[in-house]
């Protein structure tokens, strides 16, 4: 994560065609061989801190309090994550904000943020199995009553994401991405109503009526 601090504090402050390789790995503390080790590029230095990022977002929604449904825990996280504060200081978000606008600017960075948030949404996608497998365990009261075993619950035991799931965590990864992608060309501050947690917030309301559990209807 060092190294990764260390690209993205040059990307900041020199930009991201003026910082080679090679200035990364000097104020990393390390020799150029040392970093091309474990980066091809020097875009993909920053990978790391786009990860921990949507790994919060991903554990906060892991995390969310067993009752709440879908949409609710997916709300919960966003204001447990994209709020300044919370985990991320104002003054990183506002390292967040030039990152992002170098994605958009620079195909090479832009290739390794939509891996980011790729990988992101599958993790998303294994999080949405687990609370779907929590919530249809039999409780330990009825066991003995049980006539049969459950064959639903013992799919989602497996936590197989189901395509529902996947198509879920495809609509819920895209309504925070886009919102802090959408902040991040303007100069608001990273609170308030023009902050990326409202902007996620307001994306998230908007699917009032989607089908958070069950997935969209089959066609006939």
């Amino acid at each position: 994560m060092e190294i990764a601090r260390a690209a993205a504090g040059l990307f900041v402050s020199r930009g991201l065609k003026a910082t080679r390789a090679e200035d990364i790995a000097q104020a990393a503390g390390i020799a150029p061989r040392t970093f091309y080790r474990y980066f091809a590029t020097k875009e993909e230095a920053v990978a790391p801190l786009y990860a921990a990022g949507a790994q919060r977002w991903a554990e906060a929604v892991r995390e969310a309090p067993a009752e709440l449904t879908v949409p609710e825990a997916l709300e919960h996280a966003v204001r447990h994550t994209l709020v300044p504060g919370r985990g991320v200081s104002a003054a990183s978000w506002e390292w967040v904000r030039t990152l992002i606008r170098l994605a958009g600017t620079s195909p090479a960075l832009g290739k390794v943020w939509a891996e980011v948030c790729h990988t992101s949404e599958a993790t998303l996608m294994e999080v949405l199995a687990e609370r779907t497998a929590a919530s249809s365990r039999t409780p330990a009261s009825d066991v003995t009553s049980a006539a049969a075993p459950d064959v639903t619950s013992a799919a989602a035991s497996d936590n197989v994401a189901s395509p529902c799931q996947r198509f879920t965590a495809a609509v819920a990864g895209a309504a925070v991405r886009v919102a802090v992608e959408s902040w991040a060309v303007t100069d608001s501050p990273p609170a308030g109503r023009q902050g990326p947690a409202e902007l996620a917030l307001r994306n998230l309301r908007a699917l009032h009526g989607f089908a958070w559990e069950e997935g969209p209807a089959e066609e006939a």
